[in-house]
């Protein structure tokens, strides 16, 4: 995993920041020496968003750091300083007031994120001294989710296959003292989860449904649910070359649910937390599931299968099952459900599913304040009966090529009794650099579900 390049003692050597927004550029470049005036107005730097201006000493040394946050810019930017800067200590000597510092702290950890597992980094990463008030053990334990669902997702299948992804779920439970389940292969059909059986028995290595308990049994429960599709060709359904190049992340969604489970658990958030992860590949061979065939769930539901690609729902809905019998005050589900969902809202944004408002609206917030783009879509009552099969209960698939994201939320829907449920239909993958983001694996809705439950535990236990 990538060090973390956050300083929490003074630096003396380090190399003051200043960050300023276009809007106060005029102003502040006004008062100051004529070499800087002209240093900036040589490399066209109006503070415009992004752009960073190095200055130097009169020894050819770097004196100080401007960096330019445009007009509209978050904290996020910051993580482009430590993408770009050149190897060594920074301070933030001035950001706008409205800027979280342990978020601005974030932003620049997770924008030193390199995956090093085949190809070390070619430099070290500069790192940042932590000013006043950041929260560096917070920053830190954000930081250490994020790359550790970044490892996960960018590790190719042929080393993050079920048998990995169950050894690192169990690291996970094992160094934080939780309890440790695991079903896997015929012991899936044993204890009644088919569908996962299903879906993944046509694989080498053997489906399993992995679950973590943690916590006091008292304390609000939180259930965690992610798919762990290590790799997707689609099945029997099986999916064109340029479809398939990128399925190693369709286990992004274990990946996000793990790497928050582990977050919970080391942060060490007062509640009960069970975090379950449905593990398979979708292979092809003599055992694989067809078209056609209608498989019993662990719900009681029967469902025809439409089309094997859409396998992530089949065995999501098994785990949401189990899920629910475990009565959880707020159940999270992460998957790499649909392509639709990217057609609609692109690489950036990740879309919600939930019928309740309070928790919509604890959403919305925490995705403004993690900087960590969120969209609210709805459950359309109106379009269920599409998945309506003529043999079985349902179909796994919508009537139309439309709505793709919106079919796949109420499929899940089916599945879930719990009162206060979201599903988000993650990319789990960052096509090309983006401040705070490097371009591979990424960590979608993490920091905005950990800041939503840190305002629903800990800010409710504190106001009673």
């Amino acid at each position: 995993m990538t060090d973390i390049p956050l300083l929490d003692s003074p630096a003396p050597a380090a190399i003051p920041v200043h960050a300023l927004r276009t809007g106060e550029w005029e102003a502040w470049i006004g008062s100051r020496a004529d070499s800087l005036k002209k240093l900036a107005a040589a490399h066209d730097f109006r503070a415009q968003n992004g752009r960073i201006l190095l200055v130097p000493s009169t020894a050819g040394d770097i004196e100080r750091v401007l960096f330019g946050l445009g007009d509209n810019a978050t904290a996020m930017a910051f993580g482009a300083l430590s993408q770009q800067l050149p190897s060594a200590d920074y301070a933030i000597t001035w950001a706008p007031r409205e800027f979280d510092a342990t978020l601005i702290a974030v932003a620049w950890a997770l924008g030193a994120y390199s995956f090093t597992r085949y190809k070390p980094r070619k430099r070290a990463a500069p790192r940042l001294v932590a000013g006043e008030g950041v929260d560096i053990a917070e920053a830190r334990h954000i930081t250490e989710a994020v790359h550790l669902a970044r490892d996960l997702v960018n590790t190719p299948a042929n080393d993050m296959g079920p048998e990995a992804l169950h050894a690192r779920a169990k690291e996970a439970a094992d160094e934080s003292g939780a309890t440790f389940e695991a079903f896997v292969g015929a012991d899936l059909l044993a204890h009644n989860f088919p569908m996962i059986h299903a879906v993944g028995r046509a694989a080498k290595e053997a489906p399993r449904l992995l679950r973590i308990t943690w916590g006091e049994e008292t304390a609000p429960r939180v259930t965690i649910v992610g798919k762990g599709v290590t790799f997707d060709s689609g099945g029997l359904d099986i999916k064109p070359d340029s479809g398939m190049r990128l399925m190693k992340k369709d286990m992004g969604g274990a990946a996000v649910a793990l790497s928050l489970g582990r977050l919970i658990m080391r942060a060490k958030l007062p509640v009960r937390l069970e975090l379950i992860l449905p593990v398979v590949e979708n292979a092809i061979s003599g055992d694989a599931f067809r078209p056609g065939d209608v498989v019993p769930t662990r719900k009681g539901l029967s469902v025809e299968v439409d089309n094997t690609d859409a396998e992530g729902r089949l065995i999501l809905s098994d785990a949401l099952a189990l899920a629910c019998e475990g009565t959880p005050d707020i159940l999270l589900d992460f998957a790499t459900l649909t392509g639709a969902a990217r057609v609609a809202l692109g690489p950036d944004i990740t879309p919600f599913y939930t019928d309740d408002e309070t928790l919509a609206a604890d959403l919305a917030i925490a995705s403004r304040e993690a900087a960590d783009a969120l969209w609210r879509m709805p459950l359309w009552d109106a379009y269920e009966p599409d998945m309506d099969s003529p043999i079985a209960d349902l179909k796994n698939t919508g009537d139309a090529a439309m709505a793709g994201s919106i079919y796949g939320g109420l499929f899940l829907r089916r599945f879930v009794s719990a009162p206060v449920w979201a599903h988000f239909d993650i990319y789990a993958w960052t096509p090309r650099d983006r401040p705070g983001r490097p371009a591979g694996g990424d960590a979608h809705a993490l920091r905005a579900c950990w800041r939503m439950l840190q305002r629903r535990i800990i800010h409710k236990s504190d106001s009673r």
